[in-house]
């Protein structure tokens, strides 16, 4: 028995353009997402304040953290599977109640246990949130000016990261800390109110029963990885609750390939995986977010341990690669591009320059901050163009009537690219920081505080600069090979579609 689909119909497609309002649309989606992001780091300089008037300890600062990304990322496979099917603007409208509700409870809560409950009811707006834009901005745009609206789409997670820190150290600065969560209820209500005027609802009307055991299985795989990956730096990757996540995870995810292959009605159909231009599309998502965000935490260390910043002026001299991406997509560089050289061009074009970013920071970087800022502003340029082709990529690979599944597929393998990033090149650096300076501390600040004399903490020091250098250096190699391997993939599937025509 097979079931029928329709997709209700696309006014980008009806009009042979795109939806009268579709700038209007995606402003207001923007706005939305913005918010979304900024809570993944606007936390993190309120961690003193929490800790002092919830009595907050190191493992509850921790669960506040990560409990709004931990049920974010477990959850985008499934929010982007329910868009899809119960229709996408009213799991946007869902999604920003959801958030603004936990948002409510997070600037009101008395107790570290509350504000952990209310993340974790944010994140799951934000799993709905996540998906359902990117999705929108398919179905209002044609394949015209598709490209530039994703690339101003992504440009908003550059400016999150950017911004998320800044904004929060200014409220901390005027209000007590609450106040970062309240600040987000105008903009839930706002966009309430925008996105039901506004956004036309589209849906993938489907005959067959929800994917009840799929939804189960990758939520559960994606949680216990997810959780691993974050865990893993602080507790060891041999530790006992990191190694049971993990494997939970791989099972879980595992038991949901088996189903989704057999199961007549599948929330992600595993045949996209056959499709050359998805997996070449798949393969350089990870690689940009592993060599973004891996470079960027090692940045904060050698800003802050190495030349000396406090953490706000650390982050105040990582904005240069978030403000080149935002300034690049916004003039439609990428967009402009993209026709010229083609997607796989493009991506080879962006990852070489992501990866010559990292060289720069790390040959040039332990001079001062002017070589950094080079590597800074070059990186910005690489992602500002892989990115949003990338994405148009994976989007393009899927069929429209899982706009919303695609979605979730790309806020997914950015999880996992931002994991493997923290993961793989701190490895790199701990493993050579330790052998050059010989000390049994994995940490420079503990290494210090049991070194001997200025002597010898200027040699661990200077070990930990050389663990720096050669990790950026194995990021750079990473992220060039993962782009020429991207597009390579997607230059075939190119090639054998234009065969096959």
């Amino acid at each position: 028995m097979t079931a029928t689909t329709a997709e209700t119909p696309n006014p980008a497609a009806a009009s042979g353009g795109g939806h009268p309002q579709r700038w209007l649309i995606l402003g207001v989606i923007c706005l939305a997402q913005l918010t979304v992001l900024l809570d993944n780091t606007v936390l993190n300089v309120a961690i003193p304040s929490l800790t002092r008037e919830l009595n907050a300890s190191t493992a509850d600062i921790q669960w506040m953290i990560n409990a709004y990304a931990l049920v974010q990322s477990g959850l985008l496979l499934t929010a982007g599977n329910a868009a899809d099917r119960y229709g996408r603007k009213r799991m946007l409208l869902t999604g920003l109640v959801l958030f603004g509700v936990g948002s409510l409870a997070a600037g009101l809560a008395q107790s570290s246990a509350q504000l952990i409950a209310a993340r974790a009811g944010m994140g799951i707006g934000g799993a709905l949130l996540m998906t359902t834009t990117l999705a929108v901005v398919v179905q209002i745009f044609d394949e015209s000016e598709r490209v530039k609206a994703i690339a101003i789409w992504s440009t908003v997670s550059s400016l999150g990261f950017a911004a998320g820190p800044l904004l929060g150290g200014f409220m901390l600065d005027h209000f007590w800390w609450g106040a970062i969560f309240l600040i987000n209820l105008p903009v839930a209500a706002v966009g309430l109110v925008a996105v039901a005027v506004l956004v036309p609802e589209s849906k993938h009307r489907q005959g067959d029963r929800p994917d009840l055991l799929g939804a189960v299985l990758s939520t559960i795989g994606m949680t216990a990885l997810v959780y691993a990956i974050i865990n893993g730096p602080d507790h060891g990757w041999l530790s006992g609750h990191v190694l049971v996540s993990a494997t939970l995870g791989l099972l879980a995810m595992g038991a949901f390939a088996f189903w989704e292959l057999r199961t007549p009605y599948p929330m992600l159909d595993m045949h996209f995986f056959r499709n050359q231009r998805f997996v070449g599309a798949v393969a350089g998502a990870i690689l940009v977010a592993f060599g973004m965000t891996g470079s960027l935490f090692l940045l904060t260390q050698h800003l802050q341990f190495v030349l000396g910043y406090d953490p706000l002026d650390a982050g105040l001299r990582t904005a240069p690669l978030a403000l080149t991406v935002v300034v690049l997509n916004l003039s439609g560089v990428g967009a402009r591009l993209l026709p010229r050289v083609g997607t796989p061009g493009t991506i080879a074009l962006g990852m070489a320059l992501v990866s010559g970013g990292l060289a720069s920071i790390a040959l040039l970087g332990s001079q001062g901050y002017g070589g950094m800022l080079l590597g800074l502003v070059v990186m910005g340029a690489g992602v500002s163009l892989s990115m949003p082709a990338m994405a148009n990529a994976i989007m393009s690979a899927i069929p429209p009537e899982k706009a919303g599944v695609g979605a979730g597929i790309n806020g997914t393998l950015a999880e996992f690219g931002n994991g493997l990033g923290v993961a793989v090149l701190g490895a790199v650096l701990n493993a050579r920081f330790t052998a050059l300076a010989s000390v049994a501390a994995v940490s420079l600040p503990a290494a210090l505080a049991e070194a001997d004399g200025p002597a010898e903490r200027a040699r661990i020091a200077n070990a930990f600069a050389a663990g720096l250098e050669t990790s950026q250096l194995v990021g750079a190699v990473a992220v060039l090979a993962g782009g020429l391997l991207a597009a390579l993939l997607l230059r075939r599937a190119e090639r054998g579609t234009r065969a096959a025509a």
